[in-house]
C-alpha cells in the first residue's frame, strides 16, 4: 500500500496518544483525516484545530461523506481501545474497508526509513523523546512518533525536513501492548525494561518475554541493541538474534553513570562507556530513572556522531514529557509533581527519586490504579511501592477498556501499605482532604483520568498559598 496515494483516512480512536501522532502525519502530507473518539479531550480539540474532522458519536448514520463507500484509496486506522462491537467498526468491516491496526500503519510509514525503536514496559516515552530531542537539537534530520506530548515541541509528532539532503532518522516509541512493536523494522533498538505487565494480553510473564525477544530479533543485525541490564538478565536465555548488545544501568554495565548529584531542580551525572566519557551532564528532569533513560539516549546520539558539546547542550535543554515527573508548582511551602506511573516498578522509581530530592519533607501520594486486572495482578507490588510515601490517598480504579472484577477495588491495597496515613478518597472529595491535611510535597500518580485533577489541584494551591 502506498500511503501517499490515499484519498482519505479515518481513525477509530483518534484521541489516543499514539493514534493522534499518526493522524497528524497524514494531515501533514495532505491526506484528509477524519476520526471518532468516545469523548472530547484537549488532544482531540487540538486535532480539530489542525483541520481534522472528528465525531464523538458511535453512529454509522452520520458517517463522513468520503466513507459512505469503500475503495482502495481509503484507509481505516483502528486501535483495540475501540471494541470491535463498535457500530462504526462493524460498519467499516461489513462494507469491506481496509482496516489496519495503528501499529501496522506505523510500520508501513517507517518501513523505508532508518529507525530507532524504543521499547519497554516503562521508560520508553521519556527515552524516545530524549533521543529525538538530542538528534533534533543537534541539527540531525529527525522525525519521531512519540507516546506523550514533549515539553520541548508541544507535540507527539516531530517532522523531519523533507527538503534536506540528509536521510532522516525516525524515532519510534515501540509499544508492547497487543504486540504492536512486532510491526517495526528498527536499525537500532533500546529496551528500557521488561517487567510483567499487560498480562491480560500476553497471558503470563513467559509470553511477555517471548514478545520482547521477537521484537529484539527484528533489529537489523548490523545495528545495535541498547538494553538495560535488568532487562537483559531476564531475556538473555531467549533467542534474540545476533545484533551487537550494549548494556546500561545506573551504576554498572557497558554504559553507566558516575558522580551523580541530586538537586531539587536537576540531577547532574557523568556518562561513562567503555570508549567514551562525557562529564557534568545536567538533566533538568529529575529522577534516577531519568538518568538511566538519558544514558540510553546519549548512546544513540554517540552512534550518530554527535559531539560531546552537542550532547551536553541537548541534555541541558531537554524539558521532558507531559505527565512524566512534571513539576506543576514549587515554593518553599509546597511542591506539586504529577507523574504517569501506573506500574509498581514505575511508582517505586518515581517515589525513590522524590524522596532523594526532599528527604526531610512529608510526601503525600495520590494514586489512581489503572485497570482492574493490573490492580489484581500486582496488588502487593503497588502496596510496597506506595509505602515509600508518608501519606497515601487512593482513588477508585480507572477501568479504561475493562469491566469491573468482583472483589478488585482500591481498598484491597490498603492492608499492605505501611504508610501511617492512608485511605481511599473520592475524586470529588480530594481537594477538601488535601486542604485539611496540608501536604508539603504532593504527587499525583496514574494513567487514568487523574490528569483532569491536575488543574484544579494547581488552582487550589495557588488560591490557598498565594
Amino acid at each position: 500500500m502506498n500511503l501517499k496515494n490515499l484519498h482519505s483516512v479515518f481513525f477509530l480512536g483518534i484521541g489516543g496518544i499514539g493514534m493522534s501522532a499518526i493522524a497528524r502525519w497524514f494531515n501533514h502530507i495532505g491526506v484528509p483525516v477524519y476520526g471518532y473518539d468516545k469523548t472530547p479531550s484537549p488532544l482531540t480539540e487540538a486535532l480539530e484545530a489542525e483541520g481534522m474532522q472528528i465525531s464523538y458519536a458511535d453512529d454509522s448514520n452520520n458517517i463522513a461523506e468520503p466513507f459512505k463507500s469503500s475503495g482502495a484509496d481509503k484507509l481505516i486506522v483502528w486501535t483495540p481501545a475501540v471494541p470491535q462491537s463498535s457500530e462504526l467498526y462493524k460498519y467499516f468491516e461489513a462494507n469491506n474497508f481496509d482496516i489496519k491496526k495503528r501499529a501496522a500503519v506505523l510500520g508501513l510509514i517507517t518501513r523505508n526509513m532508518e529507525s530507532v525503536a524504543i521499547a519497554g514496559t516503562h521508560g520508553k516515552t521519556t527515552t524516545s523523546s530524549m533521543v529525538a530531542h538530542l538528534l533534533k537539537h543537534a541539527g540531525h534530520n529527525t522525525a519521531a512518533f512519540l507516546g506523550g506530548l514533549t515539553q520541548n515541541y508541544k507535540n507527539n509528532l516531530i517532522l523531519h525536513d523533507e527538503g534536506s539532503t540528509e536521510s532522516p532518522v525516525v524515532v519510534v516509541e515501540a509499544d508492547e501492548f497487543d504486540r504492536s512493536f512486532l510491526h517495526l523494522h528498527p536499525d537500532l533498538s533500546i529496551v528500557t525494561s521488561i517487567d510483567p505487565d499487560h498480562l491480560d494480553i500476553y497471558g503470563d510473564t513467559e509470553q511477555l518475554m517471548e514478545g520482547f525477544a521477537a521484537f529484539i530479533r527484528l533489529t537489523h543485525p548490523d545495528g545495535k541493541l541498547i538494553i538495560h541490564q535488568n532487562a537483559y538478565e531476564k531475556i538473555k536465555q531467549k533467542e534474540i538474534g545476533t545484533t551487537p548488545i550494549y548494556q546500561y544501568g545506573l551504576h554498572s554495565g557497558n554504559i553507566h553513570a558516575d558522580n551523580i548529584k541530586v538537586g531539587t531542580t536537576s540531577f547532574t551525572f557523568d556518562y561513562v562507556a567503555e570508549d567514551q566519557r562525557i562529564d557534568s551532564l545536567v538533566l533538568e528532569v529529575p529522577g534516577f530513572h531519568n538518568i538511566e533513560n538519558a544514558l540510553a539516549a546519549v548512546a544513540v546520539a554517540i552512534h550518530y556522531g554527535l559531539s560531546k558539546e552537542a550532547i551536553r547542550a541537548g541534555i541541558a535543554t531537554y524539558k521532558g514529557v507531559k505527565r512524566r515527573f512534571e513539576k506543576i508548582y514549587n515554593s518553599d511551602r509546597i511542591t506539586y509533581i504529577d507523574d504517569y506511573a501506573h506500574h509498581p516498578e514505575e511508582i517505586k522509581a518515581f517515589l525513590q527519586s522524590v524522596r532523594a530530592m526532599y528527604p526531610e519533607k512529608k510526601i503525600t501520594a495520590v494514586f489512581q490504579p489503572h485497570l482492574f486486572t493490573r490492580t489484581r495482578d500486582f496488588a502487593s507490588g503497588f502496596s510496597e511501592s506506595l509505602s515509600l510515601a508518608d501519606e497515601v490517598i487512593l482513588l477508585d480504579i480507572y477501568p479504561a477498556r475493562e469491566q469491573p472484577i468482583a472483589g478488585i477495588t482500591s481498598e484491597m491495597l490498603l492492608p499492605e501499605i505501611t504508610s501511617l496515613n492512608k485511605g481511599v478518597v473520592s475524586k470529588e472529595n480530594l481537594l477538601n482532604h488535601l486542604h485539611q491535611n496540608v501536604p508539603e510535597v504532593l504527587v499525583t500518580i496514574g494513567a487514568g483520568d487523574i490528569d483532569r485533577l491536575v488543574k484544579p489541584i494547581e488552582k487550589w494551591i495557588r488560591d490557598d498559598k498565594e
